[in-house]
C-alpha cells in the first residue's frame, strides 16, 4: 500500500476495507476529472459534494483531494461547511434578533456565507497567500486564526462539501407542517424554518453556481443520521485532549440536536438525486450499493 493511503486511513481511522470501495467506485471518478481538469481551461475545477451527517463526504472529500495531489500532481483544495460555522457569540445574535434555535450551529444562517463567497472567489480566480477558516466543534466556536492554515499556491481542483449544501429552498406549502417535536414545540409560528428557508434563497443558492460538478452520498432515510453521527462522536472524542472530551455531546443531546437537520436533510434525500451529476447510493452500513449518472459531463 502507497504510504499517502497509508497515512489517509491512519487519519480518518479507518480500515483497509474503504480502500477497496473507494478504488472500485472512486477512483473512475478521480481519473475522468483530472482527464478533464487537463484539458479544461487554467480555472479550477470545482466539486460540490453534498451528504446528510455521517454519510462519509468529509473521508470523501479528502480521499478526492489526497489522490488528485499524490497521483495525479494536481493542487487539490478541500473545504467543508462545518469551517464556516458562526462563533457562538454571532450566532447568539442571531438568535436573539430572529429565533433562539439559531444559537445553535447547524442550519442556513448559522453559517458566514459572505466568508465562503470571498474564499470561493479567491481559489476560483487562483488566488494564494490567503488563510482557509477552521471551526472547532469541541468548544463551539473557530479556531484562532494562528491555526488556520494557508493557500500556499493555487488550486487546480477545489471541494466543497456539506450536510446542506446544494439544497434549494422549500415551497411555501412545505414549510406548515413542522416535522418533528422540535419545531412543533419550538418554532411553532414557522419563524426558524421560514428564516432559514429565505437563507438558502438569497444566501446560498447564489454559491451553489460556483460549482462546476455536484456529487452526492445518499443515505437510505434520515433514520440513518443518528447511528453515523454517534460514531462522528466517538472519533471526535478520541481525539480530544480529557479535559475537551466532556464538551462532546452525550447520547439524548444528539438526539435532539439532529432534529436541526431533519427537515433539509428529509428534502435534500427527496429532490437533490436528480439535480446531481453523479449519485453514490448508500445502504444503511454506509457501503455503496449503486451509483446514479444524470449527467453527460461523466
Amino acid at each position: 500500500m502507497l504510504d499517502y493511503l497509508k497515512k489517509f486511513l491512519s487519519k480518518h481511522q479507518l480500515t483497509p476495507e474503504y480502500l477497496s470501495q473507494a478504488e472500485y467506485w472512486f477512483d473512475p471518478l478521480l481519473a475522468h476529472l483530472a482527464k478533464h481538469k487537463n484539458t479544461a481551461d487554467k480555472k479550477p475545477l470545482c466539486i460540490g459534494l453534498n451528504g446528510c451527517q455521517g454519510s462519509g463526504k468529509s473521508t470523501l472529500a479528502d480521499y478526492l483531494a489526497t489522490v488528485f495531489i499524490h497521483k495525479y500532481g494536481l493542487n487539490a483544495v478541500s473545504l467543508s461547511l462545518d469551517n464556516f460555522y458562526l462563533s457562538r457569540d454571532e450566532r447568539k445574535q442571531v438568535s436573539e434578533k430572529v429565533h433562539p434555535l439559531f444559537a445553535s450551529r447547524g442550519v442556513p444562517g448559522t453559517h458566514n456565507t459572505e466568508q465562503i463567497q470571498r474564499i470561493l472567489l479567491q481559489l476560483k480566480n487562483r488566488q494564494a497567500g490567503f488563510l482557509l477558516p477552521r471551526f472547532d466543534k469541541s468548544t463551539d466556536n473557530p479556531y484562532p486564526k494562528e491555526e488556520w492554515p494557508q493557500i500556499e499556491q493555487a488550486p487546480d481542483i477545489v471541494i466543497m462539501e456539506g450536510w446542506c449544501w446544494g439544497v434549494p429552498p422549500q415551497g411555501e406549502k412545505a414549510l406548515q407542517l413542522p416535522v418533528n417535536a422540535l419545531e412543533s414545540n419550538k418554532d411553532p409560528d414557522q419563524i426558524w424554518r421560514q428564516y432559514i428557508n429565505q437563507q438558502l434563497k438569497q444566501k446560498y443558492q447564489p454559491l451553489y453556481q460556483l460549482m462546476d460538478v455536484w456529487l452526492m452520498l445518499k443515505a437510505p432515510s434520515f433514520a440513518c443520521v443518528y447511528n453515523w453521527r454517534l460514531e462522528q462522536e466517538i472519533k471526535l472524542k478520541a481525539g480530544l485532549d480529557t479535559d475537551k472530551q466532556t464538551k462532546v455531546m452525550t447520547n439524548d443531546q444528539l438526539r435532539g440536536f439532529i432534529q436541526h437537520f431533519q427537515r433539509l436533510t428529509e428534502h435534500g434525500l427527496a429532490c437533490l438525486p436528480e439535480k446531481m451529476d453523479l449519485v453514490y447510493e448508500l445502504d444503511e452500513k454506509r457501503n455503496i450499493i449503486n451509483c446514479q449518472q444524470n449527467s453527460s459531463f461523466f
